[in-house]
C-alpha cells in the first residue's frame, strides 16, 4: 500500500529518514512552513527558508524516490513580532506562486493574540487570491476555544471548509471540525499529541470521511514513519483497507489536489534517479560513489 505523509518537516530530518520512508511505502510528502525552534530575526531568514522548501528539499526528496510538496505561510508563533511579520507577509505572494506549493500554511493561532489574528486573516485572504487550500495549526494551549475561533474566522472570510485542513486534532475537537465540514487531520507522536492506538479508535468511531493521518515529524521527539505504522495498527485492529487507504493516502490527495499542484500521476510512474544529479551545483553525495536507482511505485 502507498502512503502520503501530508504534514512532515523534512528540513529537520536526515537522508536515512527518506530511505526508510520510501521503503515503508511513503510516495509523497507535504512540508508545511513552520517555527524552527528559535525565532528568526530578519525577513531574509524567512526568504532563505521558503526557498529551501521549494528548492533544495524538493530536490533532496526526489533523490530518494519521494515527491516533495510544501505549504507556505507565516506561522502563528512568529506572527507576534509585528515589524517582522509585516515584511514576511510582503514576500509570501512570491512563494505562493511557486511550483509544488499546495496550500497556505500552517497558519492559525498559538496564544490567540491580536497580532496572530491580524496575520491569520491576511493569509486567509492570500489563500483566496491564489485559490489555494489552507492548512491550519490549532493551538496547543486552550485547543477547544482556539479551534472554534479558527473556524469562525475562516467562515467570516468566506472560505469553504472543504478547502481547509484543521490539523493537530484530538478526541475533544474532532466532532466540531467534522460537523462543520472541515478536513480533520491528526498528528501521530510517540509521546504527545495523538498516539497510534488513539488514532485507530477515532477511525473506528468516526469512520474515514475527511479524516487524515500525518506525522508532523520535526526536530523534536517524533517519528517519520508514523503514517505507515498507524496504518499497520489499523489493519491489525480490524479497520478496513478502504478506511486505511482514505485516511493514510486518498483524503490528503483529494484536499491538496484542489491546488492543482498535487497529482497522483506525479509519483505513480517509473523513475530513474542519478544521485550525481545537481541542484544549483550541489548533490546529496558527500564523497560516496554515485548510484543510479530505479523506482517503481505500485498502484
Amino acid at each position: 500500500m502507498n502512503y502520503i505523509d501530508p504534514h512532515i518537516h523534512m528540513v529537520s530530518r536526515t537522508t536515512d529518514d527518506y530511505e526508510n520512508m520510501k521503503a515503508a511505502g511513503i510516495v509523497a510528502v507535504i512540508e508545511p512552513a513552520f517555527w524552527l525552534g528559535q525565532a528568526r530575526t530578519n525577513v531574509g531568514s524567512f526568504k532563505d527558508y521558503f526557498s529551501m522548501l521549494v528548492g533544495w528539499e524538493r530536490f533532496r526528496a526526489s533523490q530518494f524516490g519521494i515527491k516533495h510538496y510544501c505549504t507556505i505561510g507565516l506561522n502563528s508563533k512568529e506572527a507576534n513580532n509585528e515589524a517582522l511579520a509585516e515584511q514576511v507577509i510582503e514576500i509570501l505572494p512570491e512563494f505562493l506562486a511557486k511550483e509544488g506549493v499546495v496550500a497556505v500554511g500552517e497558519i492559525g493561532y498559538d496564544d490567540q493574540t491580536t497580532a496572530e489574528d491580524k496575520y491569520f486573516r491576511q493569509q486567509l485572504e492570500l489563500a483566496k487570491e491564489f485559490d489555494l487550500p489552507v492548512m491550519i495549526h490549532t493551538p496547543h494551549r486552550d485547543k477547544k476555544n482556539g479551534t472554534l475561533r479558527t473556524m469562525d474566522v475562516i467562515e467570516e472570510h468566506g472560505i469553504s471548509p472543504y478547502k481547509v485542513v484543521i490539523d493537530h486534532n484530538n478526541e475533544e475537537t474532532v466532532e466540531w471540525v467534522r460537523d462543520r465540514g472541515y478536513w480533520a487531520a491528526f498528528t501521530i507522536y510517540p509521546k504527545t499529541k495523538m498516539s497510534k492506538k488513539r488514532m485507530v479508535e477515532i477511525v473506528k468511531k468516526y469512520g474515514s470521511e475527511q479524516i487524515i493521518v500525518d506525522s508532523s515529524a520535526d526536530w523534536g521527539v517524533s517519528d517519520p514513519l508514523s503514517v505507515p505504522k498507524t496504518a499497520a495498527l489499523m489493519k491489525k485492529s480490524g479497520v478496513s483497507d478502504k478506511d486505511i487507504h482514505l485516511t493514510c493516502y486518498q483524503n490528503a490527495l483529494t484536499i491538496y489536489g484542489q491546488s492543482g499542484q498535487f497529482n497522483e500521476s506525479d509519483w505513480l510512474t517509473e523513475t530513474t534517479i542519478n544521485q550525481a544529479d545537481l541542484h544549483e551545483g550541489n548533490t546529496i553525495l558527500r564523497g560516496q560513489e554515485a548510484k543510479t536507482i530505479h523506482f517503481k511505485n505500485p498502484k
